[in-house]
């Protein structure tokens, strides 16, 4: 980046400032208008977005590259309270594949997500194959059940109790309990050297990935027993993902079809606030 990296065609340009409110520090007003005044720029493209009048260009983040958003429509807030309301975790799927086109449009959205100073980074690994599945199914199982029986923070962890069930569950009639047979998982994948920062970014644009699913008519679910295998870097794992050397799993979200609608929203604790 240069510090050149404004453009304002003059002609247009209203000097209303808002550019320069809206990214101070490093925007400023000159007597032609705004103009670049400290070279750091996150290429976040809030400048551009924000002028009323499409006078300001920015070669981090062009005009050309930026879409329209006239006539976009605002939900009102009991629908859009509904709409928050009705998302579920779906652990049921229907043995249905969901379209690889239909990923991709899930995905595009996910990535819209806000991060940190602009710093994204965030990449998708799609695993949709039936085989690929079971067996990380699998191997989930076989670290769950070495946690439990030799680590003590694992063993006396809140969910212990749980996860012994789920083992059981398991060995004893081979139900998928980490994925949930669910037709296809996406795993977030961040530099291993910004783990922390991508995987904020992934929480943020999992919950963009969980909300839009509704409106493809998909149902997905937090796949955290994958995450902490992961996370906890057991080789088995890492093997079946066969993933770049450079790259870490942030987390993990299962996709499919819902097997069930349900019909009712779920209550949640009470709100708890403070003022100041």
């Amino acid at each position: 980046m240069t510090a050149n990296f404004i453009k304002v065609d003059q002609e247009t340009c209203s000097r209303c400032g808002i550019c320069a409110t809206v990214c101070p520090g490093v925007i400023g007003m000159g007597s032609n208008g705004p103009q670049a005044v400290r070279d750091l720029c996150v290429s976040c493209g809030q400048c551009v977005a924000v002028c009323p009048t499409g006078a300001l260009d920015n070669t981090n983040t062009p005009l050309a590259n930026q879409v329209s958003a006239a006539g976009n429509a605002v939900l009102d807030p009991d629908r859009a309270a509904g709409f928050l309301r009705s998302r579920r975790s779906i652990r049921n799927y229907q043995p249905k594949r969901v379209a690889r086109e239909k990923l991709l449009k899930l995905l595009d959205i996910a990535r819209m997500a806000p991060t940190a100073c602009n710093s994204q980074g965030i990449s998708y690994h799609v695993v949709d194959n039936p085989a690929i599945l079971q067996k990380i199914s699998a191997v989930v199982m076989d670290w769950t059940e070495d946690q439990l029986n030799h680590s003590p923070a694992m063993a006396s962890a809140k969910y212990a109790p749980h996860l012994a069930m789920m083992v059981e569950m398991y060995r004893q009639s081979g139900e998928d309990v980490v994925l949930r047979s669910a037709p296809c998982l996406i795993v977030a994948v961040a530099d291993k050297h910004s783990f922390a920062t991508g995987r904020d970014n992934t929480y943020i644009s999992f919950a963009y990935l969980q909300l839009f699913a509704m409106s493809l008519e998909l149902g997905t679910c937090w796949a955290g027993l994958f995450e902490y295998c992961a996370a906890s870097g057991y080789e088995p794992l890492l093997q079946l993902l066969d993933l770049p050397e450079n790259l870490q799993v942030t987390s993990g979200m299962m996709v499919g079809y819902p097997q069930f609608t349900y019909k009712r929203w779920v209550e949640r604790n009470l709100l708890q606030v403070t003022w100041q």
